[in-house]
């Protein structure tokens, strides 16, 4: 006799789905993956933080919201500029 557990469910994929949540949680995981990206060449670099605002052009306050995990309110070309100022490329795919 085979028994199933009710406490498995589906994927979270698909829990976030179901919830209209998907979306918006994978944004978030990208963005912090590729600030963290960027906060590691710069260590691996080291750039500093007022380098790093400089090479980009902008503020080192803008510079902070772009490495801030918590703030997922990120232009696209903010990141493109920050990944050219580390001497990498910033690509997006859809998949």
């Amino acid at each position: 006799m085979s028994e199933t557990n009710p406490h498995i469910g589906s994927s979270l994929d698909e829990f976030l789905k179901e919830d209209g949540l998907f979306d918006e949680v994978n944004a978030v995981a990208i963005k912090r993956s590729i600030a963290f990206q960027i906060e590691r060449e710069m260590r691996q670099q080291r750039i500093t933080k007022s380098e790093m605002a400089r090479r980009m052009k902008t503020s080192a306050s803008q510079l902070s919201r772009l490495l801030d995990p918590e703030n997922d309110r990120v232009q696209l070309d903010t990141l493109v500029k920050a990944a050219s100022a580390v001497g990498r490329s910033l690509i997006v795919e859809l998949t």
